[in-house]
Order: C-alpha cells, then sequence, then structure tokens
C-alpha cells in the first residue's frame, strides 16, 4: 500500500472508532479541514480540529464512513463515501443518516495535510424533515 492510501484509511478508520485523538494523530500541523457544503464549517489547524472532533463524534452516533471507491495518485487521493450515524440533536426526534460523499485528501510525511469534503447538505436538510414531519 502507497503511504498516500495508508494514510488516508487510517484517517477513516479513526473517524469510525470515534477515537478524537486517533483522528487527529492522522493529520498535520496545519491541517485543512474544508467543506464545500452550506451546511458545514471549515476550520485550519491540528488544534482546532482536535477541539471540534468530540462535538462532532457525539453528535453522530455509531458514525460509519463506508469506501465506495478510493483513487490515489501521488500524494493526493479521492474517496467517494457513504456516512450513516444517527444525527443527535437537543430536544428533538434522533435523524438517521445516510449521506454520500466524496473528501478529496492532500497527504505529506504520512498524514493527512488537506481534506475537502464534498456533500449535498439538501440530502441531509431532507432527512430531518422527514423525522420532524414524523413527530408527535
Amino acid at each position: 500500500m502507497s503511504e498516500t492510501r495508508d494514510a488516508v484509511l487510517g484517517y477513516l478508520a479513526a473517524l469510525n472508532a470515534g477515537d478524537a485523538d486517533g483522528v487527529a494523530g492522522c493529520v498535520t500541523e496545519d491541517f485543512v479541514n474544508e467543506h464545500t457544503s452550506a451546511r458545514g464549517s471549515s476550520l485550519t489547524g491540528r488544534a482546532a480540529y482536535r477541539e471540534r472532533l468530540p462535538g462532532f463524534l457525539t453528535g453522530f452516533s455509531g458514525l460509519r464512513y463506508d469506501v465506495e471507491e478510493l483513487l490515489v495518485d501521488g500524494d493526493r487521493a479521492a474517496l467517494a463515501y457513504r456516512m450513516t450515524a444517527l444525527m443527535q440533536r437537543d430536544g428533538a426526534p434522533a435523524v438517521p443518516l445516510d449521506v454520500r460523499g466524496v473528501f478529496r485528501f492532500h497527504v505529506r510525511d504520512g498524514l493527512v495535510a488537506a481534506r475537502a469534503d464534498y456533500w449535498d447538505g439538501e440530502v441531509v436538510a431532507a432527512q430531518i424533515a422527514a423525522v420532524d414531519a414524523a413527530a408527535p
């Protein structure tokens, strides 16, 4: 396996394990986490990312990223995924999510230096609306 492939799959494994320290350990100090969806929030830096991870991991119980396809070219990778989780909401019913998307990675020295996440926020909004409509 290539260094890039190993770094990407290690990062995904740490996310799937719900291991905030493990996830943060997979990224560079100057890690760039870009979300292309208006529902996402981008940030820069391992410390800022590590600070946000517990809320993300708690907010999406049973979080699972399944690899649909992984393409690697040198220090770059694109990974098509299916993300499933139960989205927790204060005072509202939890929402079962099933979202397909694509990560674009740049790997440096065996660590993820940048990740761009492409997913459709309208898919998430529709899943939330369906749960809310069914609630008593």
